[in-house]
């Protein structure tokens, strides 16, 4: 709300100062017509142009104080000082030794804070016994009023650098939260690769054995040979398909370890959720609509979100929850409702957890969406969408 108010402040600081200082301005011009009348010292006057240089001089510097606190409170003492030392009058624009004084115990260190209140103390006890007869309980009354300025400044001093340093770890949170999401998005992405680099690798085989079936069967069943390449082609522009998606995404390198075997799909998300039900948490599994024949690449992208989500459920939905999987075909998408009845907002987020940038990342290379949050009456919902290409 204030946000664009403080930035525009921290952009013109000298209309800020002059602004607040605008009051005590106003009232020392004001005065400056009751100089020549005053009597301040016996045989000595203040008269009309000397205190008008005198308030100019004294308030001018307050107009930069933000950006050079320690050099105005310099300026402002030693003018003062230069003022007492030539018998003339006290003026109202002499207040600015106080206002310059906050300037330096709101802006500057504890040193130089110390050091402007001192010397503030000593100008005061200097113009009473100057001015009038050194009396120690109107200097001490007088110095409470010092006082206060003093501490209200270094409190000011004190605040401002608790709030910066509010912001500066903020700062750096959001630089570490950004940090660890797009590490977080690096790993799921390598992770994909290998996956999808599997998938291809199985697409691969099964044309092999195709063609060495065709190749068998050419001459004494040709139309076995016939449907042997049908299935070539078929699977070789599946193949195709998952290569593209692969383009750009970085793969881990040296993990050659694991075999070239089929990823799971949709047929094992019953298995999945057996297994998931048989840790502890009920699971009413639904499909709807009129299954048709995926890729393998998002037979396994569907299959990885409701095993995250599941996961998630387990980990945060607390005792007692249960869990709804819901999938229904639809025309060119299909879509995903994973939804329990447990904690929802109220679970605790645990750190390191990168389960919904992960599915996020699987369904992106699909061009599919993931809409996961606290449901209105309670528990959590993951609402996914993946583009099938079927419009039938």
């Amino acid at each position: 709300m204030f946000g664009r108010p403080r930035a525009w402040a921290r952009r013109h600081p000298v209309l800020i100062d002059s602004f607040t200082v605008s009051p005590l301005v106003l009232f020392c011009l004001a005065t400056v017509g009751n100089f020549s009348e005053a009597q301040w010292l016996a045989g000595s006057r203040v008269g009309m142009p000397t205190g008008l240089f005198l308030t100019i001089a004294l308030l001018a510097p307050l107009m930069v104080r933000r950006n050079h606190p320690r050099e105005v409170f310099a300026a402002i003492a030693l003018l003062s000082f230069g003022q007492w030392l030539a018998g003339l009058a006290e003026i109202p624009a002499n207040l600015a030794v106080l206002v310059a004084m906050y300037a330096v115990a709101a802006r500057c260190t504890a040193a130089w804070a110390v050091a402007a209140g001192l010397v503030t103390e000593v100008g005061l006890a200097l113009a009473q016994s100057r001015y009038t007869a050194f009396e120690p309980s109107t200097f001490a009354s007088m110095s409470v009023f010092v006082v206060a300025i003093w501490v209200t400044g270094i409190y000011a001093n004190t605040r401002r650098r608790f709030v910066e340093s509010l912001v500066e770890r903020a700062e750096r949170a959001e630089r570490e939260r950004d940090q660890q999401a797009q590490i977080a998005a690096a790993a799921e992405r390598t992770r994909i690769a290998r996956e999808l680099h599997d998938v291809v690798a199985h697409n691969v085989s099964v044309m092999v054995v195709q063609a060495d079936g065709a190749g068998y069967a050419i001459d004494s069943d040709p139309e076995q040979a016939r449907r042997a390449v049908q299935a070539i082609s078929a699977t070789g522009r599946k193949a195709l398909a998952e290569m593209r998606r692969l383009v750009g995404v970085l793969r881990q390198e040296g993990d050659h370890t694991q075999e070239y075997a089929p990823q799971p799909g949709v047929a094992q998300l019953g298995d999945l959720v057996k297994q998931v039900g048989d840790s502890g948490l009920p699971i009413d599994f639904t499909v709807s609509g009129v299954p048709h024949v995926l890729p393998e690449g998002e037979q396994l992208v569907i299959y990885r979100i409701v095993q995250e989500a599941l996961t998630n459920t387990l980990k945060h939905g607390g005792p007692g929850a249960r869990a709804l999987v819901d999938m229904t075909y639809g025309r060119g998408e299909v879509v995903l409702r994973i939804s329990d009845d447990g904690r929802g907002a109220a679970a605790i987020a645990s750190e390191g957890g990168h389960g919904l940038v992960g599915m996020r990342e699987r369904a992106a290379m699909y061009g599919g969406s993931i809409d996961a949050g606290p449901k209105a009456g309670g528990g959590f919902q993951v609402l996914a969408r993946i583009p099938t290409g079927v419009t039938v």
